[in-house]
């Protein structure tokens, strides 16, 4: 199964045909749903699976690495183009069974590499993988269609060498979110994505179909990349588990780029051990990426991090100023979670806010890195290319490739804005760019993240995952995503432009906050919540989003 055969204009004329049929799957019930397709006692149900279960059922022999690709494809297939049409994924990797197969074999032969090995894995389509292999990476952009790619990205690459199976390109933003006023996860190659919690839903973004695919078990998991909300927001509307790493943490060489300054690429998963199973796996240093290389010498095993009673003795810090910034729905399930911190022996400091919290949220800073560095970046990440059969060189190129391809890329009537493009073409590197870092290093470190932790004698921060992202972007520090709560069941739908902001079920998360380098604490202290809570499971994606095959339909068939 290669390149999902997409009609470049297809999808458009199908939208508006999806709201009826994923509404007759939804039956306007907002209770929670189990798919009706029975699982198999000895295997995993895939909507759920783990990382750990899945490795098990391949050791004892339940199943193979190709049962799980063969089931995973099914899967995509059900929910991606038809049904509810999600539009996760842009393409799968054609050569994926043989991969598994291979790997089955060397399992039996010398043993698993790693924890991954034969474990079928999304790649948010920003992230380069071997041209020969027979998937495209275009960041969601025709402009970049049949582009070849040097080698794996370094993270694909490590993925790839732990055993791991890169299942195939995730839809996303296009451009990461990063061309103009677009509705989050559509992107010219992939169409408009949506969630599969709410009919039509906003799937956040950028990583939108990293977010979707693992929501509901397209492949184990994924990995999705961040400048500023790319992982943790996603991560939060889709009920997810998101590790955004302090940047340098993972290499960023050979992912199509927004900022230097900002970008990170880490896991999107279904519980926090897989997401740290993942980022054990992909973090380390990368001579091609000078910023990892400011990394601590040793990659801690994060997987040791999972310690239920972590939250002993730990003081966590709440920036109320920004919780501010939400509904009542959000505030009151947030302030619950302190409740359910401190019973479980965490001293909560409540308010804990920034030195410079009003600056911070005034601040035009952030605007100015990111699209100056932008122009830079993607002309730096072009060049190292080996053939771009649209000829597109640069920023200028970009946006007249759009303007000439406005059918594909600018498609009325939601998706027509390229202005960030615009606005990053006009930006030169010049001491207001130079200014603009020095104050977010102020602003995001010295009186922002760490001013706080160290005011208030703090081992990480807390704060609802919708207003968390800004303040770890521009300091280049970390966040981990957990689920949190849902909307309540009676939310009404609000309106499709082309997808909905709010609606019943829809899931939000809490985010655990840092400084450089401190992911082992944060995932430490986001698996103690997660084992006290099991948010995940106590809203499932609505019905006619939940794809029905198990591995019990591909095992010896």
């Amino acid at each position: 199964m290669g390149p999902l055969k997409i009609s470049r204009v297809s999808w458009l004329s199908c939208f508006t045909l999806i709201l009826a049929l994923v509404l007759a799957g939804y039956g306007y019930q907002q209770e929670v749903a189990r798919t009706s397709t029975a699982v198999h006692p000895s295997f995993p149900d895939l909507y759920e699976a783990s990382i750990a279960e899945l490795q098990d059922g391949l050791q004892k022999g339940l199943f193979t690495s190709v049962d799980l690709v063969k089931a995973y494809l099914a899967r995509i297939e059900e929910v991606n183009l038809q049904g509810p049409t999600l539009r996760a994924v842009i393409e799968t990797n054609p050569s994926a069974l043989a991969q598994a197969a291979e790997l089955d074999r060397e399992r039996k032969t010398s043993g698993p590499r790693s924890a991954l090995h034969g474990i079928p894995i999304l790649l948010k389509d920003n992230i380069a993988t071997l041209h020969s292999e027979g998937m495209n990476t275009t960041a969601g952009s025709f402009a970049l269609l049949g582009s070849v790619v040097p080698r794996d990205a370094h993270v694909a690459a490590k993925l790839r060498a732990a055993g791991a199976i890169l299942l195939g390109k995730a839809n996303l933003s296009e451009w990461a979110n990063f061309r103009g006023v677009v509705p989050s996860g559509f992107s010219g190659r992939g169409g408009q994505a949506s969630s599969a919690y709410v009919p039509l839903g906003d799937p956040s973004g950028s990583s939108s179909g990293s977010g979707i695919g693992s929501s509901i078990g397209l492949a184990a998991a994924a990995l999705g990349s961040e400048t500023d909300g790319s992982i943790v927001s996603p991560s939060s509307v889709n009920n997810l588990v998101g590790i955004k790493p302090s940047v340098g943490l993972t290499s960023r060489d050979g992912v199509i780029p927004i900022s230097e300054h900002q970008d990170t690429v880490g896991p999107m998963a279904r519980s926090v051990a897989d997401a740290a199973a993942i980022l054990s796996i992909i973090a380390g240093r990368d001579p091609r990426d000078n910023f990892t290389l400011a990394q601590p010498a040793v990659v801690p095993d994060y997987t040791r991090a999972l310690n239920a009673q972590a939250l002993h003795g730990a003081r966590l810090g709440v920036p109320r100023q920004f919780v501010a910034l939400l509904d009542d729905v959000r505030i009151a399930a947030f302030n619950a979670s302190l409740e359910t911190l401190r019973a479980h022996g965490a001293t909560i400091v409540d308010p804990a806010d920034f030195p410079d919290s009003e600056e911070l949220l005034a601040s035009n800073n952030e605007t100015i890195v990111l699209n100056t560095d932008f122009k830079v970046d993607v002309e730096k990440y072009i060049s190292g290319l080996l053939e771009v059969p649209t000829g597109v060189k640069n920023l200028a190129d970009l946006i007249a490739f759009n303007t000439a391809h406005a059918d594909e890329e600018l498609v009325p009537p939601f998706w027509t804005d390229q202005s960030q493009f615009i606005a990053a073409e006009n930006t030169t590197v010049d001491q207001a760019f130079f200014d603009a870092l020095a104050a977010d290093k102020d602003l995001g470190v010295t009186r922002g993240i760490d001013g706080a932790l160290a005011a208030f004698k703090l081992d990480a921060l807390l704060l609802p995952t919708d207003i968390a992202s800004t303040p770890p972007a521009i300091a280049g520090f970390p966040i981990v995503t957990v689920p949190l709560g849902f909307l309540p069941a009676d939310t009404p739908l609000s309106p499709a432009q082309p997808t909905r902001e709010s609606g019943p079920n829809m899931p939000f998360g809490l985010a655990f906050l840092g400084t450089a380098f401190s992911e082992f604490k944060l995932i430490s202290f986001a698996f103690a919540y997660e084992q006290a809570t099991h948010t995940r499971l106590k809203v499932r994606a609505f019905p006619a989003a939940i794809p029905k095959t198990q591995l019990a339909d591909v095992v010896g068939k």
